[in-house]
C-alpha cells in the first residue's frame, strides 16, 4: 500500500508525494495572442509543492480554442510565455505537465478567428454554452453547429498535436497530458453518440478509438510515450458527449494505451450533486488493463484518497479547486489543517484576486475533523 504523501516515479522524475494539480481553466493568458504571463507564472510556483502540476488546458491551434482567454501552446510568444511558467515552477522544485486541448464541436467562432468549429461529426453540443470576450468582457454563448473533419482536417489536427507536443518540450515541461475527456475533440470520436462517422474512424469501438490512437502515436514519436499521459472520463456526459456502452468503450482505450506505453493515465470521475458513481469493479478492471500509473480526480477528501491508493486501483489523486484556495494544499493535508474556500466568481478571468492572493495555512486554524 502506497501513502498519499510517499514519492513516487513517472516520466523520469521522483515525485515528491502523490498529490496532483489537475487542470483547471481560469482564463488569465495576455490577450491578444493567448500568451502565458508572470501572473501565471506566480499562481503555479506558488502550488509546485504538488508531486505533479499539469496546467489548464492549452489549446493546440487558433481552431483548437473554445473559450476566452485561455493559453495557446502553437505560437513562438505562447512558448516564450510557458519558459517563465515552467521555469518558476521548477524553480520552486515542482514537475509540470501541459494538458493539450482542442475542443472540437465546444466552441464559437468568436473564439475561433471566425472560423467553424470541426468535429467527429456534423452535431452541435445542444445546451452547452462557451465562455467569450464580448469587447473585454465576459459572456456566454451556444456552442455552435460544427463541420465533420475531412481526413485531411484529421491529419492537420494530428501534426498539430505533435506540433503542440514539440513546443511544450522547448517551453520546459516535463511531459504533456492529451485531453481525451469532458467532451472534447477526442472524446467527440471516442462516443457512440457523438460520433455518427461511416468511414474508418466511426462505427466500431476500434474505429472510434482510431484518432485517439494516432495522435497519441504522433506525439509519443515525437517526445517519447514515458512523458505522454491521457485524461479520460468514461462516465461523464460533460459537453453533451454520451457513449451507449461507456465501460467497455473506455476499457478498450485502456488497453489500446497501455499498448502504446503512455506514462498514465489520468481519469475524471463525475464530480457533480448526485453524479453517477464510478462502480469499484469497474475501477479494478481498469487497474488490470494498465500498467502505468493511475490518476483520479473528482471531489476527494484525503481520506478517500487514502483509500482508493490502499485498495490499488489509483496511484495519485488530483486535488481541484481545493488547489485553486490552497497553494500549500499537500502541507495543509498533511497535517490535517483547514482548507481555505475558494471564491466562486473569480474562477475564470480576472486579476490576482482569487487567484495568487489566497494565503498559505494559517498555524491556530486547525481542522480535527
Amino acid at each position: 500500500m502506497a501513502d498519499l504523501f510517499e514519492s513516487i516515479n513517472l516520466a523520469g522524475k521522483t515525485l515528491n508525494n502523490r498529490i496532483v494539480m489537475p487542470p483547471m481553466t481560469r482564463s488569465r493568458a495576455s490577450q491578444p495572442g493567448d500568451i502565458p504571463n508572470n501572473l501565471m507564472a506566480t499562481y503555479y510556483a506558488q502550488r509546485a509543492t504538488a508531486g505533479l502540476i499539469i496546467s489548464e488546458g492549452t489549446q493546440i491551434s487558433q481552431l483548437g480554442k473554445g473559450y476566452a482567454w485561455t493559453p495557446g501552446i502553437y505560437s513562438d510568444a505562447q512558448v516564450a510565455g510557458w519558459k517563465q511558467v515552467t521555469k518558476q515552477v521548477h524553480d520552486a522544485g515542482g514537475v509540470m505537465f501541459a494538458q493539450l486541448w482542442h475542443v472540437g464541436r465546444v466552441s464559437h467562432q468568436s473564439n475561433t478567428g471566425g472560423l467553424q468549429p470541426i468535429s467527429a461529426s456534423a452535431i452541435q453540443a445542444r445546451g452547452v454554452k462557451v465562455f467569450i470576450d464580448e469587447n473585454d468582457s465576459p459572456n456566454f454563448i451556444q456552442a455552435q453547429t460544427p463541420r465533420a473533419m475531412t481526413l485531411a482536417d484529421i491529419n492537420n489536427v494530428i501534426n498539430e498535436y505533435r506540433h503542440a507536443a514539440r513546443n511544450a518540450m522547448q517551453a520546459g515541461f516535463d511531459g504533456i497530458e492529451l485531453h481525451a475527456a469532458n467532451g472534447y475533440l477526442i472524446n467527440q470520436f471516442l462516443d457512440s453518440c457523438s460520433n455518427q462517422r461511416t468511414d474508418g474512424y466511426g462505427g466500431s469501438i476500434d474505429n472510434r478509438i482510431r484518432f485517439l490512437r494516432e495522435v497519441v502515436t504522433a506525439v509519443s514519436d515525437e517526445i517519447g510515450s514515458d512523458k505522454v499521459g491521457v485524461r479520460l472520463a468514461p462516465l461523464t456526459t460533460l459537453n453533451g458527449t454520451v457513449d451507449e456502452n461507456p465501460e467497455q468503450t473506455y476499457l478498450a482505450a485502456i488497453q489500446q494505451l497501455n499498448a502504446l506505453n503512455v506514462c498514465y493515465v489520468h481519469i475524471a470521475e463525475a464530480d457533480w450533486e448526485d453524479a453517477p458513481d464510478m462502480p469499484r469493479r469497474f475501477k479494478h478492471a481498469i487497474r488490470e488493463a494498465f500498467n502505468g500509473v493511475l490518476i483520479y480526480a473528482g471531489k476527494y477528501t484525503k481520506a478517500r484518497a487514502q483509500q482508493a491508493l490502499d485498495e490499488g486501483w489509483a496511484d495519485m489523486i488530483g486535488f481541484g479547486r481545493p488547489f485553486v484556495a490552497n497553494p500549500d494544499l499537500p502541507h495543509r493535508l498533511a497535517h490535517n489543517l483547514r482548507l481555505n474556500k475558494h471564491q466562486p466568481e473569480t474562477l475564470f478571468g480576472g486579476s490576482e484576486q482569487g487567484y495568487t492572493d489566497y494565503q498559505t495555512h494559517d498555524s491556530n486554524s486547525i481542522n480535527t475533523k
